[in-house]
């Protein structure tokens, strides 16, 4: 849409965008709408709204600069520039994590507890709050429960597909094709194929992404009983329980504690802003109107990596290291010889350090209050919590260290261990359950609000070369005639 048929459009949308740009995020018309309706209702009263604000600001707005572009930020990898719309959640450096304006650790407080016996809310409540912006109370929450339990029989040739595969095949790898392998399910393929309208697609989208949710606990929970169980597992979901109680238990594992540290990690790790490789990956594959199961797919084969979602094993690889060298209970003075030897050789201390956050992860907080709650005499969990307190010390000491607090993967790994998850190789699918919990929200407002593929331009290192040498000839420096050389 141009410029100008822009500008013809209502004083009330222009006001619509003056509201929002004045209204703090957090009072937006999030809050407006009434409790009752199930969530794609709630989305519907709002999407129309939603769509008013950004044509509104970009129409006012969108010739505004939100920064400059430094050569150096391009061959960084980009990072730190503001290029990506999310409202879902954001980073505050000192702050923490925010799903929806809510600090992460009065989500987990204030989560409705839909089963009598858990101490923790579920993930289900979280999948609402990122989706419809506002915090569920019991009755929504339950809600989506019961629809995931409604939706999630998985497909027979699904199972089939998981059972073909050889043991040897890792865990995300399965999980990766699995996903993929859904895609006959799409109902967004089947209405786009049809001839749906642009404005319609978000209904296709949350219908795909409601069932790919349904479906990913049986998924995850066949890949671990595949290979690490010989194939022995419950593979049906029970109406009495909610998601994570029923993947639990398709993996084998009944305890009410584990039940409650998965319900706390699902939650945790499910958003983190669109610009980590898993989260823009899916966006970026939604762009070109991939449905869910492939762009969610194409998400965790970035999760896959070790620079993403493999950090929890690294932590867990360095602490069996400091274990063999020097106990399970080693002096003050073992420890912070044991990590000076590890930075002098090279390497850094895993689980330490973050890309935005400038103070402990909340998300470790959190993890070692449900710790001293339920494992506080555990020796691991001992050993974590000290080091939380040895290495910030040594890492501000050595004053090139943005961030020496621990992140959330320097204390999930050791409470995977307590319960009697050892799988190491595991850990990644279960972060990739969880990230569904916020990626796919992600992509139902994408098509909401009619976001366009995305295709940024590339430029070549001569292009650079000779960009940087008639950058030079203006500030009047000489310059040869072409730039053989940088």
């Amino acid at each position: 849409m141009g410029r100008s048929l822009l500008k013809s459009r209502s004083n009330q949308v222009l006001k619509c965008g003056e509201f929002y740009l004045k209204t703090n995020p957090q009072l937006s018309s999030l809050r407006k709408y009434s409790d009752g309706g199930s969530l794609k209702e709630v989305l519907a009263k709002k999407i129309p709204q939603e769509r008013e604000k950004m044509l509104g600001i970009k129409c006012l707005h969108g010739d505004k600069k939100l920064g400059d572009i430094k050569v150096s930020n391009v061959m960084g990898g980009q990072r730190g520039l503001l290029l990506l719309m999310c409202d879902t959640s954001y980073v505050d450096p000192n702050k923490g994590i925010f799903y929806r304006g809510i600090a992460l650790k009065d989500v987990c407080a204030k989560l409705p507890r839909v089963q009598k016996d858990s101490k923790e809310g579920t993930p289900e409540g979280a999948f609402y709050l990122l989706t419809a912006g506002k915090m569920p109370n019991k009755k929504q929450a339950k809600d989506v429960t019961t629809e995931w339990q409604k939706r999630g029989k998985l497909p027979d040739y699904c199972f089939k597909l998981l059972d073909s595969m050889d043991k040897r095949i890792h865990p995300m790898a399965q999980f990766c094709a699995a996903s993929a392998a859904l895609n006959p399910e799409s109902k967004f393929v089947e209405a786009y194929t049809k001839g749906a309208k642009k404005p319609k697609y978000w209904e296709y989208i949350y219908e795909d992404s409601m069932n790919l949710c349904a479906y990913l606990p049986t998924v995850a929970a066949v890949i671990y009983c595949n290979i690490f169980k010989g194939g022995k597992g419950n593979r049906k979901l029970e109406s009495s329980k909610d998601w994570s109680d029923n993947f639990c238990n398709m993996m084998g594992y009944k305890d009410k504690g584990f039940v409650d540290l998965m319900r706390l990690y699902l939650i945790l790790h499910a958003d983190h802003e669109s610009g980590n490789v898993s989260a823009h990956t899916t966006q970026l594959v939604g762009s070109a109107l991939s449905d869910p199961y492939l762009s969610f797919s194409a998400g965790m084969c970035g999760l896959a990596g070790p620079l993403h979602g493999l950090a929890n094993q690294e932590v867990l690889v360095w602490l069996n290291q400091l274990i063999e060298a020097i106990g399970c209970e080693p002096k003050d003075e073992e420890i912070l010889k044991f990590i000076n030897d590890t930075l002098k050789s090279g390497r850094v201390v895993p689980g330490y350090g973050h890309a935005v956050l400038r103070q402990t992860d909340p998300r470790f907080s959190l993890q070692n209050a449900f710790a001293m709650k339920n494992c506080k005499d555990d020796p691991s969990v001992k050993l974590v919590t000290r080091l939380w307190k040895l290495i910030p010390k040594v890492l501000k000491e050595l004053g090139k260290v943005a961030n020496p607090y621990p992140n959330v993967d320097a204390h999930s790994g050791v409470l995977l261990q307590y319960y009697g998850m050892t799988e190491m190789k595991y850990y990644t699918v279960l972060f990739g359950v969880s990230r569904a919990l916020g990626v796919l929200p992600q992509l139902i407002w994408a098509r909401a609000l009619g976001a366009p593929i995305e295709r940024p331009k590339s430029f070549t290192t001569d292009f650079l070369c000779k960009f940087l040498s008639k950058s030079k000839d203006k500030k009047g420096k000489k310059s040869k005639k072409g730039p053989k050389k940088c």
